[in-house]
């Protein structure tokens, strides 16, 4: 068989299937959790203020992530056929909400991406069940800088004890030099007309014993 008729034939890659959502309570996806019983959105426990067609659009989109949600399947489940408005002004108004609500951008899209002339599509995998659980973060790479932060804490205190040993002594040495400086600095100040110096010298002496002892 040719080449080019092999490659016709071979399997597209996976595409996400639709999503029954009716499967279980929760939904998540990304940092968000959906309480599908309440109708509340939350985003790393934090309740996100959604109004009702924006949640409904949300959970279209959530039906069938991976694949395109065109602006006409958005105006039957958004509004009843005997409804008379801008289909177009209000289904981008409502999508634009949902992205405000998401953290999300048109530009950049991490959750909805506009497929022009058609709709638009979800572009992560949500999951659906009865456990309330706990999100997952987008793929930023932040959760992983931040279990790293603790164990990166722990490897500055975990000193051994010559080492722990040599930076005491260092921190000591420190010290006694500003201590010394100080007395210097002080005997200086106030020396009487007639010192010496050996007098001088004596003190400096004295002051270190001190230190040391």
């Amino acid at each position: 068989m040719p080449s080019e008729v092999m490659s016709m034939l071979e399997p597209d890659e996976p595409t996400i299937g639709p999503v029954l959502l009716s499967a279980g309570r929760y939904i998540h996806f990304g940092p968000f959790r959906i309480d599908q019983q309440r109708q509340e959105v939350t985003r790393n426990g934090t309740r996100l203020k959604l109004q009702g067609k924006v949640y409904q659009t949300l959970l279209t989109l959530l039906e069938k992530p991976g694949e395109v949600v065109t602006r006409e399947e958005l105006r039957l489940r958004l509004w009843p056929a005997d409804t008379h408005v801008n289909y177009d002004a209000n289904v981008n108004t409502t999508v634009n909400k949902l992205r405000i609500a998401l953290g999300d951008s048109s530009d950049k899209p991490l959750y909805v991406e506009t497929i022009p002339r058609k709709g638009y599509c979800l572009l992560v995998q949500p999951e659906v069940s009865n456990k309330m659980g706990s999100a997952h973060s987008p793929q930023t790479g932040l959760s992983a800088e931040h279990e790293e932060l603790p164990s990166a804490r722990v490897s500055v205190f975990n000193l051994s004890k010559s080492d722990l040993w040599v930076v005491l002594s260092a921190i000591g040495l420190i010290l006694a030099g500003m201590l010394i400086g100080a007395g210097i600095m002080r005997l200086w100040m106030n020396r009487p007309p007639a010192l010496t110096s050996h007098s001088l010298a004596l003190f400096v002496s004295h002051l270190l014993e001190r230190v040391i002892l």
